[in-house]
């Protein structure tokens, strides 16, 4: 069978663009791990604002606001947002910082400042003799990302996708306008191959005969401590803080830290670095009231990003057939939505007048060189 899209990756870039593109040709998926969004898509506590990332990213989430709200019917049982806002404070080193933050509200999302007396209200761990300025993003909600990706993933094989596990691609080639798929068991044709493998996918491009783009993991560490004696954690928002990557997040009851690191790093299983995970207990010491009496939990995961940290959706300007969906940074998730519609009206070659406002910003024509 000669499928009209093959898609490599099961993380949620790739599930989401199966599902969409499933509605308008056979879909195949490849996930060489023995699950699906074994990587950075199962390693995600995602947030959703439209206040995060670059010009283009921003409008992106913008475009995805509406699917995250009222997903189509049938989509999921239970909400994929729930509430929890999000603080930004500055211990008295970085109060120009929060006018960049404050600039970012508008209507219906708005950044206010409050006192900083209020936010040690809000989160009583936070050192009151040192935060000397506070703002507060009310309308940040969590993402269920496990019910986000299991949706699109049903979707999509209602629809008639096929999805195979435990198939790293091996080999790609292409000749009398079909591709050619190899992996360990077996070998695939398609007429499209939609590249979202996510760390992996510059490697895939170069298996295809693609220019580089660019890209480069970053891994990021995360671990979870216990919150203080009494205090509901689940109440709390998120916590970022001016002047610094790092943040703080509730989880489940306790609270997940991260120093925000991006550590440049080869495509891989990610695992936490001994020393990360000490920094990252010390800064939480050094910068609130909080013990880190032991670390219940600790895991990395890699986000891959290019040089100008937007996401590259389409087709390669050299390889006939050969589609990016990649790079999708840290805000893989948040996007995924758009990203998703924009592959299939970009494939299905119709005219899209929602995707002007970012489709040239995240085109591969604008990283590779053509060829001569």
């Amino acid at each position: 069978m000669i499928y009209d899209y093959l898609v490599i990756g099961g993380g949620i870039a790739g599930v989401s663009a199966a599902y969409e593109l499933s509605a308008q040709g056979s879909v195949l998926v490849l996930e060489a791990e023995d699950t699906t969004a074994f990587h950075a898509t199962g390693r995600s506590a995602a947030l959703f604002t439209r206040n995060y990332g670059g010009p283009a990213v921003r409008k992106i989430n913008a475009a995805s606001a509406n699917f995250f709200h009222n997903p189509p019917d049938g989509f999921c049982e239970t909400p994929l947002l729930t509430p929890r806002g999000c603080l930004t404070v500055s211990l008295g080193d970085h109060d120009a910082a929060l006018d960049a933050v404050l600039a970012l509200s508008e209507p219906g999302e708005e950044i206010t400042e409050i006192t900083p007396q209020q936010a040690c209200t809000m989160v009583p761990f936070l050192p009151p003799n040192r935060v000397s300025r506070a703002v507060y993003e009310s309308n940040v909600t969590d993402i269920d990302v496990a019910t986000l990706h299991l949706s699109y993933l049903k979707g999509a094989k209602a629809r008639g996708a096929q999805i195979l596990t435990s198939q790293p691609v091996t080999a790609l080639s292409r000749s009398a306008g079909v591709w050619r798929v190899e992996t360990p068991t077996g070998k695939h044709t398609a007429a499209h191959i939609i590249n979202a493998a996510g760390a992996w996918a510059e490697q895939i491009g170069t298996m295809a005969g693609a220019a580089s783009i660019g890209l480069v993991p970053k891994r990021r560490t995360a671990i979870i401590i216990d919150g203080p004696d009494g205090l509901d954690a689940s109440a709390l928002p998120a916590i970022d803080f001016a002047g610094s990557d790092a943040y703080l997040k509730p989880d489940a009851g306790k609270l997940m830290a991260s120093p925000g690191d991006a550590t440049p790093s080869a495509p891989m299983d990610a695992w936490p670095d001994d020393m990360d995970i000490a920094v990252l207990a010390d800064w939480v010491e050094r910068h609130t009231t909080l013990e880190v009496k032991r670390i219940a939990h600790s895991w990395a995961g890699l986000r891959s990003f290019v040089p100008d940290e937007a996401p590259v959706v389409g087709f390669d300007p050299d390889v006939p057939d050969f589609f990016w969906l990649a790079a999708q940074g840290g805000y893989g998730i948040m996007m995924a939505p758009t990203l998703a519609w924009l592959t299939a009206d970009i494939c299905s070659g119709t005219a899209t007048p929602r995707h002007a406002a970012y489709r040239d910003a995240v085109a591969p024509s604008r990283l590779t060189a053509p060829k001569s």
